[in-house]
């Protein structure tokens, strides 16, 4: 019996269509990142233009498409796209902003107050003892914490580097410095009961918090009140949550976790770009 290598009939690789809805001013923006990146440093070349790679980018990022995939609908390697996506990605983070100035840039348009609030992105639980810090017990899942805030209307104007996932919301605010920079910006901020004792300033507190009930002491009347009314008032950070998370890839994060502050603020940036329009 002989082998052969021939095919029984002719086969070819087969192509679809996605709908990325995303605006026209988001590729533009990203295909002129990349152009003036390259002109930085002295590359002319690529093997696509820059506005098609930042359509595959954008796939990748919006719907979690597998690179391979984007790779052989465009007839480039797997470790092409890859390149890609995390120069890209370089690019946008560089452009998301710092806490002090997304503060002061709120105080400066007559803001008085930021919502503040932190979440968990779920990633692939990973072998070792190392991933143990990782597991939420809060959410029993493994992942990756971070911190938003956000202006009164939910729009999102900072995020913090991605820590373990077990970090608390206090331990991660005391570690960005959240409530001295509130003091320097004359900004207040709204919470929930996570952060509950990081601002012990009894007379002038920047950070405000509801009434927790325990098994002795039940909220009074008015305390419940004032619980609805915070809730209310903080209902638009869940919003900005939201719209970050439109992005796909954030479902279950398979990138290393080393990466996910750059991968966290490029998403902010796209983000502003889609709601601000």
């Amino acid at each position: 019996m002989t082998k052969t290598n021939e095919r029984a009939e002719e086969t070819c690789p087969l192509v679809y269509q996605c709908h990325l809805p995303l605006s026209t001013r988001t590729v533009n923006h990203l295909a002129h990142l990349l152009r003036r990146h390259l002109k930085a440093i002295r590359s002319r070349w690529r093997i696509l233009p820059p506005g098609k790679i930042a359509v595959i980018v954008l796939a990748v990022l919006r719907h979690d498409q597998r690179l391979a995939d984007m790779a052989g609908g465009s007839n480039v390697s797997e470790s092409t796209v890859r390149r890609w996506r995390d120069e890209l990605i370089g690019l946008l983070a560089a452009q998301a902003p710092r806490l002090d100035r997304a503060l002061m840039k709120v105080a400066k348009q007559g803001g008085e107050a930021v919502l503040i609030d932190g979440t968990l992105i779920r990633t692939q639980r990973r072998t070792g003892r190392a991933d143990r810090r990782n597991y939420s017990g809060k959410h029993r899942s493994h992942g990756l914490h971070f911190l938003a805030l956000t202006d009164e209307k939910g729009r999102l104007i900072w995020i913090s580097a991605a820590r373990p996932g077990r970090t608390h919301d206090n331990t991660a605010a005391r570690h960005d410095h959240i409530l001295t920079h509130l003091r320097a910006a004359g900004l207040g901020a709204l919470a929930d009961l996570g952060f509950r004792g990081l601002d012990n300033d009894i007379h002038d507190p920047v950070i405000v918090t509801g009434y927790a009930a325990s098994r002795t002491h039940k909220l009074t009347p008015g305390q419940k009140g004032a619980n609805r009314v915070l809730a209310v008032g903080r209902a638009p950070v869940e919003h900005g949550f939201a719209h970050l998370k439109n992005w796909r890839i954030l479902t279950k994060l398979r990138t290393d976790p080393a990466r996910a502050t750059r991968l966290l603020r490029a998403l902010l940036v796209l983000t502003n770009l889609e709601i601000n329009r």
